[in-house]
């Protein structure tokens, strides 16, 4: 492909991408594929002679569209928003054509320095304590997500941990301290904390443990609780050296209890030789501090070493775009810089410039602070902010009809940012279990159905529903729609088991309808009941 061929097949795709864009809302958000469907409609291997461009772009809708779950559709309230903007699309474009690996400054210094200096605006929009600036002893670096930042914290965390607490002793004794130390450590989360920290534990041979939260104090992390677990574990001998707190859990988006951690640990760890680190995940919710009103969220931050969010998932970034502060960047450095002769140069030599390979596990490293570039200065400040504030009142509407239906519904947890929790209210008689049981009933009939797509957690033992509308496309009219569909689900699932006994006939296909497609003509008959018509949003003819 010559230059004039890629400006022609450039021009069809971006005609093709946004068309899919603007017919999103015609199709349905979750694939109907099989597994296995793909292996079956492609070659078993790559053609002898090059295809044509107009060739393989028709693969795209034929084939690989259908496969698709459309995580900027209207309809998609699952899980956490995959952000996709225009300006972010140019910025990766841009980076692929650029393309280096740019592990070293000399690699390419533009790629190095735009991220030091987008990533410093982005800590000042978002209130963070100027320790993580990149003009004092922190700074930021973007990594590919949540779950990458914090196994490369947790094992700066323990390396610098070991050496400290050992730095007392030299050579052979010092080296058998380590060894021993090692095999006493233990990482800490809530138990609604993200898996990523109990998996990063795995991958840096600690152990861990988590710290019980209750549904009185919003599933958040409490200092109390914090503190008994480090004594519990430290009578047996083991050694906390690590945190990971949360702003927004996965399952509720619940808040930690910042300030009394803060002062759990400083009568349990205090600053120095011995201290845990404490890690701050903020995937989701951290774009909320774009925002005055969540500025005080961050007053606390100060005494912890590291603060991730992923401007990928609500701050109109495409993936990948995990974007690290460190309060002390000398503690990622000195856990993970490996200089071979064939990285020296003498601009790393000097100690003049950064070099983003010993602020990470892997060496190379895209041009990813492009596409946050593109998006800061094409929306600016006012524009990310009304983008959050839509959302957090969409959520708020969602809230609301859900309360009022308290007869079929019951709030579980405060909802915030965007997220609304929900389980199914309790009939005469019904136990915990039972009323699980129907819930999830509700949740496979309302996916099953088509035209949404939510999630489900269990949190306290309540199994809950989530629905969280925050992509581009939301509006109040989708959101209107989903709650009536949910609705009337939960209404036909409690008839059904009623009228057929407490499983149904067959259990749950039958109350997720004939062949699990049921709710498909919800949309049609109308929208919510008091809150205005919502006619086929979802344009259920394709």
């Amino acid at each position: 492909m010559d230059s004039k061929q890629f400006k022609e097949a450039a021009t069809s795709a971006i005609d093709e991408i946004v068309n899919y864009y603007d017919t999103l809302p015609d199709r349905k958000v979750l694939s109907s594929v099989e597994p296995g469907y793909l292996r079956k409609i492609l070659p078993s291997g790559p053609p002898e002679k090059g295809e044509s461009w107009q060739d393989i772009q028709k693969d795209i809708e034929e084939k690989i569209v259908p496969g698709l779950t459309h995580w900027q559709h209207p309809n998609f309230m699952a899980f956490f928003p995959a952000s996709s903007s225009f300006p972010g699309m140019l910025g990766e474009l841009y980076s692929a054509a650029f393309t280096a690996p740019a592990f070293n400054w000399i690699c390419s210094p533009a790629v190095t320095e735009l991220e030091t200096v987008v990533l410093d605006w982005l800590a000042k929009l978002l209130n963070l304590p100027d320790c993580y600036l990149s003009t004092g002893e922190g700074g930021g670096v973007i990594q590919g997500s949540a779950s990458e930042s914090i196994v490369t914290c947790m094992v700066a965390a323990r390396d610098k941990y070991l050496r400290e607490t050992t730095s007392h002793l030299s050579g052979e004794e010092q080296e058998d301290a380590i060894a021993h130390k090692r095999s006493k450590l233990v990482a800490l989360g809530s138990d609604q904390a993200h898996s990523s920290t109990q998996k990063a534990a795995l991958i840096s041979g600690v152990r861990y443990r988590s710290v019980p939260t209750t549904l009185e104090n919003n599933f958040a992390l409490t200092g109390d609780a914090l503190l008994k677990t480090i004594n519990e574990l430290r009578s047996k001998g083991l050694e906390p050296f690590y945190l990971t707190c949360n702003l927004g859990t996965t399952s509720t988006c619940a808040v930690d209890d910042f300030c009394s951690i803060t002062k759990a640990l400083k009568t349990a760890a205090p600053p120095g030789i011995g201290e845990i680190w404490v890690h701050v995940d903020a995937a989701y919710a951290g774009s909320a501090l774009v925002c005055p009103e969540y500025h005080h969220l961050t007053s606390h931050f100060g005494e912890f070493h590291s603060f991730d969010m992923n401007m990928h998932k609500w701050l109109l970034t495409n993936f990948d775009a995990s974007c690290l502060f460190i309060r002390k960047r000398k503690d990622l450095i000195d856990a993970l810089s490996v200089t071979p002769s064939y990285l020296r140069n003498e601009h790393s030599e000097s100690g003049l410039v950064t070099d983003y390979r010993d602020w990470q596990i892997p060496l190379g490293r895209r041009f990813r602070s492009l596409k946050i570039w593109f998006v800061m200065r094409t929306y600016g400040v006012e524009g990310m902010q009304a983008h959050i504030r839509r959302h957090v009142k969409l959520g708020d509407l969602f809230h609301g009809l859900v309360k009022k239906r308290a007869d079929l519904f019951t709030v579980i947890g405060e909802p915030s940012f965007a997220l609304t929790t929900f389980a199914l209210t309790a009939k005469d008689g019904e136990n915990r279990e039972e009323v699980n049981r129907v819930s999830m009933q509700v949740y496979e009939a309302v996916n099953n159905g088509g035209v949404i797509y939510i999630t489900s957690s269990v949190v306290g033992g309540i199994y809950i529903l989530r629905v969280v509308s925050a992509n581009e496309l939301a509006e109040e009219k989708y959101v209107l729609n989903a709650f009536d569909i949910i609705v009337k689900t939960t209404e036909e699932v409690r008839s059904l088991n009623i009228t057929n006994g407490s499983n149904g006939v067959n259990g749950v296909k039958t109350a997720n309808g004939v062949n699990g497609k049921v709710h498909q003509e919800l949309v049609e008959e109308g929208g919510a009941k008091g809150l205005g018509e919502v006619t086929d949003v979802n344009g259920l003819a394709k």
